[in-house]
């Protein structure tokens, strides 16, 4: 079956229709009689792509306000990624020409453990669900990797030249640690 942005499970059966049932936040069951051509099963799923979406969208509510986590989507992800290596660049030579550093490549991953890293080489790293981050903590990873340009460690020295470019970094580093967890939480295994 072609990509969508929902899981698709096909059940085929001596059935003479097409229906279509959400069947979670992010799964659809599509029946279909035995005979049927996989371009007409496509063909339907697509006709009724608006009530898919409006259907997976309230279960994704109901299934907020039971307390429970919702899954990203691979659509979603794909999003995020997409909107970190649009804007990451631009702030990452902002604060690079503040902090006083050069650097190399800029990668966005989609990580369960790291809201970014920096190697030896100078090669940044950050993780696509900043883009789910209030712009003062997206500000104070990008700074933070930077700064171990300088210092390739956590020591006083770091700390103080992340404060000299973000005097208001315990901020936004406290808010990574209380509220980051939710979203990495929210990541697919």
């Amino acid at each position: 079956m072609q990509q969508y942005p929902f899981q698709v499970k096909l059940i085929r059966s001596a059935r003479k229709t097409l229906a279509v049932q959400v069947s979670g936040p992010d799964a659809v069951t599509v029946r279909a009689p035995n005979r049927m051509p996989l371009y007409a099963i496509r063909q339907f799923i697509d006709q009724h792509r608006q009530w898919i979406n409006a259907h997976l969208q309230k279960a994704r509510v109901r299934q907020e306000e039971r307390g429970e986590l919702v899954p990203f989507t691979q659509a979603q992800i794909d999003d995020l990624a997409r909107r970190a290596a649009r804007d990451l660049p631009q702030r990452v030579s902002r604060f690079a020409a503040l902090v006083g550093v050069d650097y190399g490549r800029i990668t966005v991953r989609c990580q369960h453990t790291r809201w970014g890293s920096c190697s030896s080489k100078g090669n940044l790293n950050f993780n696509c669900l900043l883009m789910l981050c209030p712009d003062a903590v997206i500000d104070y990873v990008v700074v933070h990797e930077l700064c171990h340009r300088r210092e390739m460690n956590h020591s006083p020295r770091f700390w103080a030249e992340v404060a000299r470019a973000l005097p208001d970094y315990p901020r936004a580093r406290d808010w990574l640690r209380q509220e980051g967890q939710k979203l990495i939480a929210r990541l697919p295994e």
